[in-house]
């Protein structure tokens, strides 16, 4: 083993821990394998008796415990390993609710936006680029489905490690999204010369750019100091390399959603009007009359195979494809699944909605949606016809005027013991109603399609497949909902691609 020492890291003034990638390889194949707890040589755990809430407690395992040196929280790497600055990142991951599969269990913060000096700055020299330019990630498992205390971290197991470079058309994604930011706190400098007005649209950065970045956003919302992170979905990619899960990459590389919809421009332009049975034929697909027919045309179009989900872009980006059919009388399209509700979360009386997966889903949705024309109601799903593209993410008064009143009456019911299972009654009997296998149908009070835009609604096998228990009512698994009349309505005010 090498000595401890420190070293300045080459550019900067701070004094870096300096290790060789040797020994720091050995320290974490040491640590590997085992709970947080045994990995704490330096009794780390111990301050989580006198502050059981304590945030940052497996970094600081990590840090101290693993490799050896105090945290620090400036804007610049931890690390100099053999003399190469490298950012250290300890990370949670979890299983999928739907796939059980690993992903990450939030998003990345890298550093601060610095709102007063950034638009001095230029990518190639900032900060931001400093602490992602080589990165040492470490991932342990959040072994828990619901939230624990600072303590209960220690039976949380690790899980690996990753030196991680980002590759060059990753980079020129990054760049593009700082730049974005850059450009738009630079705006408001420069229309407001007082300090006052700035101070009113820097807000604006968390949720007036989330349709256009495509790695990364900004949190929390000013006065609070921004920071940028890297989106939850990006981190999930990157821990699944990691353990050796690659997605299909395109043939093509795209730096920006600007390029991405000049893709979708130039597509739409050759191909309008063609009939997906057209569009089948000429992209080999077989099922015609298959639900998601206008996914895989969209992947074929852009060069891949199979569905958006699993092409590693489309998947980064959490990109889904929905398709929408204009009639004679207007457009319609299906009620929107969103995501299935974390019940665990829900119960955590001291989760911010903005730190809630739920907040999460809805801010970090992007949807392609593919509009079809059909010549008439009887036609075949086949002979409908290709109008074009639009791209579309939930605004920031949605999320807080539809979404967030439907979380916090669904806490509500919870907290005060008000959710009830409610059955439905035959109107001429006056009964309730019984399903064919003899139980009662109904549902819990939960906010339904009746009362807004956002709602819950519940799916099964059968009226007996019911495996979620909350408050002692038996229920369906439940998922998040968005009225198909809403999505219609907003997609009317969207350019077409």
């Amino acid at each position: 083993m090498g000595t401890k020492k420190t070293a300045k890291s080459e550019g900067h003034g701070r004094r870096s821990y300096a290790i060789t990638q040797f020994e720091l390889t050995e320290r974490l194949d040491n640590a590997v394998g085992k709970t947080l707890g045994e990995a704490d040589s330096e009794n780390v755990f111990e301050r989580t008796k006198a502050n059981p809430k304590i945030t940052g407690i497996a970094g600081d395992v990590v840090e101290r415990s693993i490799i050896g040196y105090p945290a620090n929280c400036d804007q610049e790497p931890d690390l100099l390993v053999d003399g190469i600055p490298v950012e250290l990142k300890t990370t949670g991951l979890r299983r999928s609710k739907k796939t059980s599969a690993l992903e990450a269990k939030e998003p990345m913060s890298i550093t601060a936006v610095s709102i007063d000096r950034i638009v001095d700055e230029e990518f190639e020299t900032s900060s931001f680029l400093h602490k992602i330019r080589n990165m040492l990630i470490v991932y342990y498992l959040y072994d828990s489905e619901g939230t624990v205390s600072a303590a209960e971290y220690a039976d949380f197991p690790i899980k690996g490690y990753q030196f991680h470079e980002f590759t060059p058309d990753e980079m020129k994604v990054l760049k593009s999204d700082w730049q974005l930011v850059h450009d738009f706190i630079e705006s408001i400098q420069r229309e407001n010369p007082n300090e006052d007005d700035r101070k009113k649209r820097y807000p604006l950065l968390s949720s007036q750019l989330r349709k256009d970045l495509m790695f990364i956003d900004t949190a929390p919302k000013y006065p609070h100091s921004p920071r940028f992170r890297l989106k939850r979905s990006v981190v999930t990619d990157m821990a699944r390399k990691a353990f050796g899960y690659a997605l299909e990459k395109l043939p093509q590389t795209y730096a920006s959603y600007s390029e991405i919809d000049r893709k979708l421009h130039e597509i739409a332009k050759a191909q309008k009007g063609k009939t997906i049975e057209e569009l089948g034929s000429k992209y080999a697909l077989v099922n015609l009359d298959a639900k998601n027919i206008p996914e895989s045309i969209v992947v074929r179009m852009f060069g891949g195979k199979g569905k958006m989900s699993n092409i590693e872009l489309f998947s980064k980006l959490g990109l889904r494809a929905k398709s929408v059919t204009l009639t004679k009388s207007g457009a319609r399209t299906e009620d929107l699944k969103l995501f299935p509700v974390d019940f665990d979360e829900l119960q955590d009386p001291n989760l911010p909605f903005e730190e809630s997966s739920f907040y999460s889903h809805f801010a970090d949705s992007q949807f392609l949606f593919i509009v079809f024309e059909e010549p008439s109601r009887e036609s075949p799903l086949k002979e409908n016809q290709l109008k074009g593209f639009k791209r579309f993410s939930f605004d920031e008064a949605f999320i807080q005027e539809m979404a967030q009143p439907v979380w916090e009456e669904a806490r509500r019911l919870i907290r005060n013991n008000e959710l009830r299972f409610v059955p439905e009654i035959d109107k001429q009997t006056g009964l309730p109603r019984i399903n064919r296998s003899g139980v009662v149908r109904g549902a819990p009070n939960w906010p339904k399609a009746k009362d807004g835009s956002v709602f819950f609604r519940g799916t099964g096998r059968d009226a007996t497949d019911k495996p979620i228990c909350i408050n002692g009512i038996q229920m369906y698994r439940q998922d998040i909902w968005v009225k198909g009349a809403y999505i219609v309505s907003r997609l009317e005010d969207i350019d077409w691609l």
